[in-house]
């Protein structure tokens, strides 16, 4: 008795989430809306941007992980092109606000070969895979509930502040970081910088 119960409790709480995600969208998205963080379940950046001057860079990001769509990611995916990375998850308001925006700069700069990487640090697939399909996120994301790869870039990234976003150089190191929501045009300005560089 306990056996049949049990999938279908599951099977109504993926429907729950799958529909809430649904439902929202990057208009009128309740969650969205309290981006400028109301202390509801998530400690949000204040957007502090901070660039790194290539002399003073660390090492190049290191970590191995898959993406939801089974590809591997490892530091060889760091190299010679510049790469923007960002932590969410979908119930984090600054998050589905910026997600448009981060979407619609990954297409303006894939021409220029600069790739996009999604850290989801707190979803199951299904609901990171449903969050991307309604705000029409197309590049890749890694599930990183087990916080491996947070671990890997904590000197970068604060535990609790999410998102973060972070641009690497084409020798795979942290070239800048913005810590809250993300101001496209800010974002842009670091992608140009870091295109620059010889």
């Amino acid at each position: 008795m306990l056996r049949r119960r049990a999938p279908r409790a599951l099977t109504a709480v993926a429907l729950c989430s799958a529909l809430a995600l649904a439902a929202c969208g990057s208009e009128g998205d309740d969650l969205a809306d309290r981006a400028g963080n109301d202390g509801t379940n998530y400690v949000a950046g204040d957007g502090t941007v901070e660039e790194y001057a290539p002399e003073s860079r660390g090492e190049s990001l290191a970590f191995e992980a898959e993406t939801f769509d089974g590809d591997q990611v490892s530091e060889d995916t760091f190299q010679d092109e510049v790469s923007v990375v960002n932590f969410w998850y979908a119930n984090c308001p600054p998050c589905r606000k910026e997600a448009p925006d981060l979407q619609e700069i990954h297409e303006d700069y894939a021409d220029d070969g600069v790739q996009f990487l999604g850290v989801n640090t707190r979803d199951t697939q299904p609901t990171a895979e449903a969050f991307e399909r309604n705000f029409g996120i197309t590049y890749p994301s890694i599930e990183d509930r087990g916080g491996s790869v947070m671990l890997a870039v904590t000197d970068y990234v604060p535990p609790s502040a999410v998102p973060t976003t972070l641009v690497i150089d084409r020798e795979g190191r942290v070239s800048a970081r913005i810590i809250g929501l993300v101001d496209p045009g800010t974002l842009r300005a670091l992608i140009d910088t870091a295109l620059d560089e010889e």
